[in-house]
């Protein structure tokens, strides 16, 4: 049976499916680097922390932006601070706000993470991309973005089904 209401957009998200399982199996999983072994989640932090390392972000900002809860990103700071990644600081007029910076061996791995898995994950993709326009770019952005704003269960319970036991 055809799934009519996928329309064009099969093979799309078909795709996307196919790289969000894949993606979900491995993104915990510390196989990368070797001074020290991390994983795809924990480069993402410490990726996004670099770009923004002049804003000095609050630990919730960054969970927020990141799409992580804060007690699990805090497990994943907690992570990274023994591996000598992160170090934590409280803002001199706010002891509560804990804000979080990549250290110096942090700055190293992520350097080691581009120069052996970026450019092998990511350049046949930035390849296939530069056929596209800007413009498609950023509807393909919103698309993505779309899809990514209706997969939350943030305020949701999820649906959890028992079953029923014939007497």
């Amino acid at each position: 049976m055809k799934l009519q209401w996928l329309g064009e957009y099969r093979e799309l998200v078909e795709a996307t499916i196919c790289f969000a399982n894949k993606y979900s199996s491995v993104h915990n999983k510390e196989f990368m680097g070797d001074k020290v072994k991390f994983s795809f989640s924990e480069i993402q932090v410490v990726e996004y922390l670099l770009e923004k390392e002049e804003d000095k972000l609050k630990m919730a900002e960054v969970a927020k932006h990141l799409g992580i809860s804060a007690s699990m990103f805090t497990k994943q700071v907690n992570k990274l601070v023994k591996k000598g990644i992160l170090q934590k600081y409280h803002r001199k007029d706010n002891k509560k706000d804990i804000v979080i910076q990549v250290t110096p061996l942090g700055k190293n791995v992520y350097q080691e993470y581009t120069d052996q898995i970026a450019k092998k994950t990511f350049g046949e993709m930035f390849e296939i991309g530069k056929e596209l326009t800007k413009e498609e770019l950023e509807i393909f952005t919103r698309m993505i973005r779309s899809l990514d704003s209706k997969i939350s269960w943030k305020g949701k319970e999820p649906v959890i089904l028992i079953p029923v036991e014939e007497s």
